[in-house]
């Protein structure tokens, strides 16, 4: 059972975090305190955040939490996408989840602009459609389906609420909490002509089947607009996993003419406070992937992708 002055104190910390100026013991106060307690002890609510949209969240799970507590989600992936996307463009998201960048892509693509928002997940499909509809995007087209490099059926498994983003095909021996299975198809495949001729930037965050997802856009790549710009969450382990390499998914890129950039992500709560006002451009990346990395592909050749 909640105790009151708890909940009070939750609430007004909420407050505390994401509207005093500064940064102030904001770090230790998430940390400690406000992420595990909303955790454990989830609300639900229909929450502002801080690009101006509004989202029906469950702070169960980590992006809803971030939601709710901080107003964001990956601050620096924001920014980039508003020095990306503009009027007219077509934004296509792969693994769109609750739908958070694609809101945002909606807005900043406008009414001649279009969202293509593609997510696996049943569940995590009608909520996008309830936050496209929360926020009156009529440009996101939501397709409920997954992404791969041929026509397959795959399975997906969640292992913990905790973190719903991460239903993934990767072999999975523990318990579950859910699975499911979907129809996969080559990205191509499910977009219109007009939408891959338009597509200004595609953003791929697919829990390690990223290898299959850019394999099956190989045959496009050099079809797309030339400042296309393609933004892969890679994660090494999990596409070793299905057999596929980050290495080869560079390669891919590098051949048909894009530089690699890495775009730094920091889950940690307690660097919330300070990166959601400091958000930092993707920097070039010339290294191996060893570790979860989000890398941002492009055709510009310089050292950061202001």
């Amino acid at each position: 059972m909640s105790n009151p002055m708890t909940e009070a104190l939750v609430t007004l910390g909420r407050a505390y975090v994401r509207r005093a100026p500064g940064t102030l013991f904001k770090s230790a106060l998430a940390a400690r305190f406000l992420n595990p307690r909303l955790r454990d002890q989830p609300r639900r609510r229909v929450v502002d955040v801080e690009f101006g949209a509004r989202f029906a969240v469950d702070t169960q799970d980590l992006i809803q939490r971030y939601l709710y507590l901080f107003g964001g989600w990956e601050p620096n992936m924001t920014r980039w996408l508003k020095s990306r996307l503009g009027a007219g463009d077509v934004f296509v998201d792969v693994g769109a989840n609750i739908g958070v960048f694609a809101v945002l892509g909606s807005r900043l693509v406008g009414d001649k602009g279009r969202v293509v928002a593609v997510e696996a997940s049943p569940t995590f499909h009608r909520r996008l459609s309830r936050n496209a509809g929360l926020n009156g995007c009529d440009n996101i087209r939501a397709v409920n389906a997954a992404v791969s490099d041929s026509r397959k059926k795959l399975t997906f498994v969640l292992a913990s609420s905790q973190n719903m983003g991460a239903n993934s095909i990767v072999p999975y021996e523990g318990p579950a909490e859910s699975t499911f299975e979907m129809e996969a198809v080559p990205l191509p495949e499910l977009l219109e002509a007009d939408e891959l001729a338009r597509a200004r930037v595609i953003k791929i965050d697919v829990e390690g089947a990223e290898g299959g997802v850019v394999r099956g856009l190989k045959g496009v790549l050099d079809q797309l607009r030339p400042d296309v710009e393609i933004a892969v969450e890679v994660t090494p382990e999990r596409m070793a996993q299905l057999g596929d390499s980050a290495d080869e998914l560079l390669a891919t890129l590098r051949d048909h003419g894009f530089h690699a950039y890495r775009l730094g992500n920091d889950y940690a709560p307690g660097g919330y406070p300070w990166s959601m006002r400091h958000p930092v451009a993707p920097v070039r990346w010339r290294g191996p992937v060893v570790g979860e990395t989000e890398l941002v592909f492009s055709r510009v050749d310089a050292e950061e992708l202001a």
